[in-house]
């Protein structure tokens, strides 16, 4: 645990070191999670015995991931104790990127090296966009996995209350709906229980509600929102270290035009 951007809050950390020691600087590589679950049911969840995280590690990474508040076993926004209506959506971007300039920092020091790397998914990447922007010196590279782009404002975006509620019916709704017919499950029903479970116990609270379901901030959903009708949360030509874009080969015509944006709006890195 670490000391927050925010008074008086706790910000969870995880790492596992690299298995084999070299002399030369380390690698270190820092995972950010999407929108809807931590750090532990990303790159570090086990199918099968292994993890995102464990092949890092094979790759020579020192691999860390953090838990923005809200999320895993770092602290909840005090707000999250209220009722959501009429307050405005926590963790949005802006407060996202001072969590994980946070945790860079310690990251950084905790090595004595000047930069890192940065794995960011889905939402993460508009935290990490925004950190990149605000603080170049940080970072050394960043994968955008499955990242948020920018679209032609159509209609007034949706404004979210403070948290919300997420059950596993639409964990499993955004798994598998995207998978086109005919084609395997990426993720079959067992794992995805087993998941599950471990989803459950992100929120002591989760088992109590009349609908099973993990209390999250909002500010992740009003941030796609607002990218959706033309107010993406950083501004791409401001990121000045390489980025990879990567994205499933079955995302639909208008994820591809996405990425195609967002390659040509990173018009200043290598």
């Amino acid at each position: 645990f670490i000391s927050s951007s925010l008074d008086g809050l706790k910000l969870f950390l995880r790492y596992l070191p690299v298995r084999v020691v070299s002399q030369s600087k380390p690698k270190v590589v820092l995972y950010v999670h999407g929108g809807t679950f931590p750090s532990a049911l990303s790159i570090a969840h086990r199918f099968d015995g292994r993890s995102w995280r464990d092949e890092l590690v094979d790759a020579g990474f020192h691999v860390w991931g953090l838990d923005f508040h809200g999320f895993g076993a770092s602290d909840p926004y005090p707000e999250m104790s209220q009722p959501a209506e009429f307050r405005p959506a926590l963790g949005q971007a802006k407060a996202a990127s001072e969590q994980l300039e946070q945790s860079v920092r310690f990251i950084r020091d905790y090595h004595r090296i000047h930069k890192i790397s940065i794995i960011a998914h889905s939402w993460g990447t508009m935290a990490t966009g925004l950190l990149a922007e605000r603080c170049p010196a940080l970072t050394e590279r960043l994968v955008f996995f499955a990242p948020i782009a920018w679209r032609q404002r159509q209609a007034e975006p949706q404004l979210y209350p403070a948290w919300r509620l997420v059950s596993l019916q639409e964990q499993w709704a955004r798994f598998t709906q995207d998978v086109p017919f005919g084609e395997p499950a990426v993720f079959n029903r067992q794992d995805f229980d087993e998941w599950g479970e471990l989803y459950l116990d992100t929120d002591a609270e989760s088992r109590t509600r009349s609908l099973v379901s993990v209390k999250i901030p909002s500010g992740p959903w009003q941030d796609i929102a607002l990218a959706a009708a033309g107010q993406l949360a950083y501004d791409p030509a401001k990121i000045r270290v390489p980025v990879g874009i990567i994205r499933g080969e079955w995302d639909k015509a208008s994820t591809d035009a996405d990425a195609c944006w967002l390659f040509d709006a990173l018009r200043n890195s290598p």
